[in-house]
């Protein structure tokens, strides 16, 4: 009977489920006192806020929402504000990630110049950088694509250089003899290579992202997700807090769905690794 209860490939996804719900109803229990709930909200308000955000429907006074729930659906609004800074700083931070990656790993003579730079670069703590963007760039969306891109990059820049790096002396000391150009070099040899790195680095810099737009929503902005948990803790409404952390949660993990279904597609050539511990 335990054998087939035991997390397995069938009923991994139950069980994945399974430990939801007693976190879930932990919560709810632990909610259930008064000052405890001041800190740390209640899981039927937070979907109820949730409700409200989502859903133009109103739902009457009820046992569990006395004042009943009415539905406002500005929540779109601020949500595609704040996806598309998360979207956009995405593309630029790994498009830059990508572009320099390439060019400092296959130009020794710049990588070595600008190496202490890019160290300090990637030490600073880059959230300070939110007012000094503020102020180039007003309080728009590009100040909070700017601060987010600063976080992408470095992630998509590392992984991509070291992957660049890895590639096997023998293998392009094969392509060189059989004559092959410095740009079928890049195409065949390194971009492959390099790729398993950035996908990697992709699913990381995903929630990112995310991060640098909210917080640059927090620190100024009249709209956002970040914007409406900024004025939610103004007034210790830690339901609306909670509310918004789930909102983000979930489209960071769509997005970073989109991602590994992306990665699937593109490296089919990569075995799995059920089929890597088969061979």
């Amino acid at each position: 009977m335990w054998n087939a209860l035991r997390p397995n490939e069938k009923n991994l996804r139950a069980w994945q489920v399974a430990l939801l719900v007693v976190l879930l109803v932990a919560w709810h229990l632990l909610s259930r006192n008064e000052q405890t709930a001041f800190f740390l909200g209640q899981p039927v308000q937070v979907a109820g806020r949730i409700w409200t955000w989502f859903m133009p429907i109103a739902l009457p006074a009820n046992a569990l929402f006395p004042e009943g729930l009415q539905g406002n659906a500005d929540i779109y609004l601020h949500l595609g504000v704040t996806l598309l800074e998360t979207v956009l700083a995405f593309g630029v931070g790994t498009l830059l990630g990508l572009v320099f990656g390439l060019w400092l790993a296959l130009a020794p003579t710049a990588g070595a110049i600008l190496d202490p730079y890019i160290k300090a670069a990637n030490s600073m703590p880059r959230v300070i950088l939110a007012p000094i963007f503020a102020l180039w760039f007003g309080l728009g969306i590009w100040s909070k694509v700017a601060l987010a891109v600063t976080l992408v990059f470095f992630i998509v820049f590392f992984n991509v250089y070291q992957g660049v790096k890895e590639v096997s002396p023998v293998v392009l000391a094969n392509a060189r003899m059989l004559g092959a150009s410095h740009r079928q070099l890049l195409r065949t040899v390194y971009l492959p290579s390099a790729t398993s790195w950035v996908f990697s680095s992709l699913h990381t810099s995903v929630g990112l992202a995310f991060v640098g737009a909210v917080v640059g929503e927090y620190l100024g902005s009249a709209r956002g997700v970040g914007y409406l948990i900024l004025q939610a803790e103004g007034v210790f409404d830690v339901n609306t807090v909670f509310a918004g952390i789930v909102v983000l949660t979930a489209f960071a993990l769509v997005l970073d769905g989109l991602v590994g279904g992306i990665e699937r597609r593109l490296m089919k050539w990569q075995p799995r690794q059920g089929e890597t511990e088969k061979l």
